[in-house]
């Protein structure tokens, strides 16, 4: 035992199976006990030093186990596994002894875990074989091996057939029936390049049945199900490429109508598309009843994609031209198309019930008329030639109202918790969750301060007693008992993991010094200047409550958005002055940057009235009543040369200009504020976190956080970057002056790739408008000269701008695109999207009627221009309804 020992802390795990084999039971379970209180040890060790030793502790620990479940256990352990590839091959070596039951029972178990089983394929595998057990059919042991064969056989310079490697492989009849039913499949089977390449899974998997491996029934059902299922779009695009190789019968697609209908509605488009094909097909033959046609048809009708429901209504063209008795059936459904937003989807359903109306009764005339009525002005003149001029009478004029959400209401916080329960509560409940609130870690980090100076003990007893289990809650007293990686995080924790661990004695006196010493607020880009803030305020609440004298904090906010009170903040530091003490320096830059500065003069007469170096500081800050930085438009240009081509980058952005008062009113670490920031060509990529903390930290400066915060938004938008625009509702929502700097963060926002980012920036834009602080012109124009440098994509604009109307904002919303319309017309060739634009405008107007005299500059030019393409048509529209847009309301 003692020679396995060493061996084990020596790293030799090439002799373990070796020196297992010459153990007795007795003398695995005493090794057992010593590999157990070693693992226990090594958690507490460096990275690099467990990197030594977890593979000789796996095979150890795997061969000195004799019970299967406990043996199981120990090798799927996520702290032995580690980064590097497992030596599996040595695990098996040093089970060799084991009767072969017993190895089934351990391969089984470890199949059996969701977790791990998938990286222990490769030793699941093998004691699969060498134990001659039932091979497992566990999600996790299904994925590895058709990752395993996957990757086997791309990476294969000379090999056989796919197909012959699968018919030698004994796994293979059990396991791929499976593959239709595991959660998920692994990327390395959607790996694809020539379209007849032998070793891709859906060429191979559509010739199985020709081998006998897999039955083209279970084959076609497997496909079938899984596009039914739904899921992620390379595999949905995977399993109707299999279906379609299969080239499914006549007899076989009749057989699953219920299956083509539930695709043809609800799957993804391309899925839709093939359903919608094979229906098609089989009402040319005669295989679908008419009332199962106006079933399929109803749903299509009613979905977003212009192609699918055009294509629906081609196919009841074609089924009405077959049998025009089936028009009392068929065209009912047809008004789904009528709310379509495509006018020309809309016209084709006009025109289409219009071509059968006269077979129908007269019930389904009088409804089909009354739906027919509701189409907006563009389409009356075709509803008047289909139904008559009763149908499509003039509707009397109404007077148009604007919509708007109501203006979101400033939240006052909730007192900081008093009682020690509700404190200890509310500390649980944001070291759960994922994203806290702004109210709920301003007024825990303030109970954590208020307790700590009038009930240390107390508070100690109740926070450990309630944070036992957590990851840091190791030890003794003092940072020597916290194992080191858990002091390295909660040095760089962004919560309040610090304030905790100093309360609960875990670290020193010192680690707090050094970790106040170390911000200087210089960090490498604003994102991280302004996390940086949020950590020296977590590092300093550490210090208030390692020494007990602060009574509480004074840069705790008032309202929910981050927002201070200033009579508030004077009341607090006029606490201060008769305790005698003075507050935290970084606590009291935090108060001043949130501190209401509007109309304060009385707030700033009772703060110089204090007579202290802090009172006389924020009188001075509430005087001058200046944004933190003026901010200007800066255009950054870079030319990169790539061969004989050289190739422009072109950013509008804004910059801010030097402000040297900040100086004189926040310590040196905070100065930074001050300094001019010019964009340049790097910028940086926090896209994943939280802008909370960051809008809460300057809620009185939001043009001055716009600005510098927009060299990341505009990058990740171009890039197309998932949450590019999540700060603009926060920004929206302060109360500062709004300027250029939001309305161009806005412009950017509105054409984002992401629909949850398109819908942040619409979100914006209505609270903008109901709080009437939106310039709708200058919106206009900073919308106009993004698409001009092509920063942004008309038809991405086109969806927010339409879904921000369609809330009942046609006015705010015609008045930004009167100024985006003209510069898009003046192109000689009108950029993709152009036409969806003036669909929007042309809605408004119908909606809203226009105050303008003039009409939109360049209009009446692409109205004129011959051909019936989208844009001409859409210009038609909107010309005719702005000189019939009489002002309303």
């Amino acid at each position: 035992m003692s020679e396995l020992m060493t061996a084990v802390r020596e790293s030799r795990t090439h002799e373990l199976p070796a020196l297992l084999a010459k153990m007795d039971t007795a003398e695995r379970r005493a090794a057992l006990v010593e590999l157990k209180t070693l693992r226990k040890e090594v958690r507490g060790w460096s990275w690099d030093s467990q990197r030594k030793i977890i593979r000789p502790l796996l095979v150890a620990g795997a061969g000195c186990h004799t019970g299967a479940a406990a043996c199981a256990t120990w090798i799927a352990g996520r702290d032995l596994l580690g980064w590097d590839r497992p030596p599996f091959t040595l695990v098996v070596a040093a089970m060799a002894d084991r009767d072969p039951e017993w190895l089934g029972d351990v391969a089984h178990r470890l199949a059996a875990r969701p977790a791990t089983a998938e990286t222990t394929y490769d030793l699941i595998s093998r004691l699969v074989r060498k134990s001659q057990c039932a091979v497992p059919t566990t999600d996790g042991f299904v994925r590895g091996w058709l990752q395993t064969v996957s990757t086997y056989q791309w990476q294969r310079e000379k090999r056989k057939p796919f197909i012959d490697m699968l018919r030698a492989d004994p796994f293979a009849p059990v396991l791929l029936p499976r593959i239709f039913e595991v959660q998920e499949l692994p990327p390395q089977m959607l790996w694809s390049y020539e379209t007849d390449d032998e070793r891709r899974w859906d060429v191979t998997l559509a010739a199985l049945p020709q081998t006998g491996l897999l039955e083209r029934a279970a084959l076609v059902d497997g496909c079938v199900s899984r596009l039914l299922r739904g899921g992620k779009p390379g595999e949905q695009r995977f399993f109707l490429s299999t279906l379609r190789l299969l080239a499914l019968t006549e007899q076989e697609e009749a057989e699953r109508v219920p299956d083509w209908i539930g695709m043809a509605t609800d799957a993804m488009s391309t899925v839709a598309a093939h359903a919608q094909q094979v229906l098609g097909r089989l009402d040319e033959r005669g295989r679908l009843s008419a009332r199962t046609l106006a079933e399929v048809s109803g749903a299509v009708l009613f979905r977003t994609e212009k192609k699918l429901v055009r294509s629906q209504l081609v196919l009841l063209g074609k089924a009405l031209r077959h049998d025009p008795s089936a028009a009392d059936e068929l065209l009912p459904v047809v008004v789904g198309a009528f709310e379509h937003e495509d006018m020309d989807v809309q016209e084709r359903a006009l025109s289409l019930v219009g071509r059968y109306l006269s077979a129908t009764g007269a019930g389904v005339q009088e409804e089909l008329a009354l739906s027919a009525s509701l189409l907006g002005p563009a389409h009356r003149t075709l509803v008047t030639e289909v139904f008559g001029v009763s149908a499509a009478g003039e509707p009397e004029p109404q007077e148009y109202e604007e919509v708007l959400p109501p203006a979101p209401v400033t939240r006052r916080l909730d007192p900081v918790p008093l009682s020690l329960p509700e404190l200890v509560e509310d500390v649980v409940v944001l070291g759960r969750a994922s994203a806290p609130e702004i109210p709920v870690f301003e007024r825990v980090l303030d109970g954590l301060v208020r307790h700590a100076h009038t009930a240390r003990s107390a508070l100690t007893g109740a926070l450990r007693e309630a944070l036992t289990g957590e990851w840091w809650m190791t030890g003794g007293s003092g940072e020597g008992d916290l194992p080191h990686w858990s002091a390295r995080q909660i040095r760089t924790a962004e919560g309040i993991e610090p304030v905790l661990a100093v309360l609960l004695g875990h670290l020193s006196p010192q680690v707090v010094a050094d970790e106040l010493a170390s911000w200087t607020g210089t960090e490498s880009c604003v994102h991280a200047s302004l996390q940086g803030i949020l950590r020296a305020r977590v590092w300093d609440a550490a210090d208030a409550v390692l020494t007990g004298d602060r009574p509480f904090l004074v840069a705790t906010p008032t309202w929910h958005t981050g927002s201070l009170d200033p009579s508030v903040l004077v009341d607090r530091l006029r606490e201060y002055q008769r305790l005698g003490l003075r507050p935290g320096q970084t606590d009291f830059a935090q108060a001043v940057l949130r501190v209401r500065r509007h109309e304060q003069d009385g707030a700033a007469a009772a703060a110089e009235g204090l007579g202290t170096p802090e009172g006389e500081r924020l009188a001075s800050w509430l005087r001058a009543d200046e944004p933190l930085a003026e901010v200007y438009r800066f255009d950054l240009e870079k030319k990169t040369r790539r061969g004989q081509t050289v190739e422009r980058t072109h950013r509008i952005l804004m910059a801010t200009r030097e402000r040297p008062f900040i100086e004189k009113v926040l310590p040196r670490s905070f100065h930074w504020l001050g300094q001019p920031q010019i964009p340049t060509h790097n910028p940086c990529y926090h896209w994943g976190e939280r802008p909370e903390h960051w809008v809460a930290t300057l809620p009185e400066d939001a043009e001055t956080l716009a600005a510098r915060l927009l060299p990341n938004t505009a990058n990740n938008v171009i890039e197309e970057i998932q949450n590019a625009a999540r700060q603009l509702t926060l920004l929206a929502e302060l109360d500062g002056p709004v300027g250029e700097a939001i309305h161009l963060t806005l412009a950017y926002g509105l054409g984002a790739r992401h629909p949850e980012d398109r819908l942040a920036a619409v979100d914006a834009l209505l609270i903008l408008a109901t709080r009437q602080r939106l310039d709708a012109t200058l919106l206009g124009e900073r919308i106009a000269a993004l698409l001009d440098c092509g920063l942004i994509k008309p038809v991405r604009l086109a969806d927010s701008v339409r879904t921000a109307a369609v809330t009942g904002a046609y006015r705010t919303v015609l008045s930004v695109l009167t100024g985006v319309l003209p510069g898009v017309l003046a192109h000689e060739k009108a950029p993709r999207g152009a036409g969806d634009l003036l669909a929007v405008a042309a809605e408004c107007v119908e909606h809203c009627g226009t105050t303008e005299t003039e009409e939109i500059s360049g209009l009446s030019g692409t109205a004129a221009r011959g051909g019936s393409s989208q844009l001409v048509r859409q210009a038609k529209r909107l010309a005719e309804a702005w000189k019939a847009g009489a002002p309303r309301g």
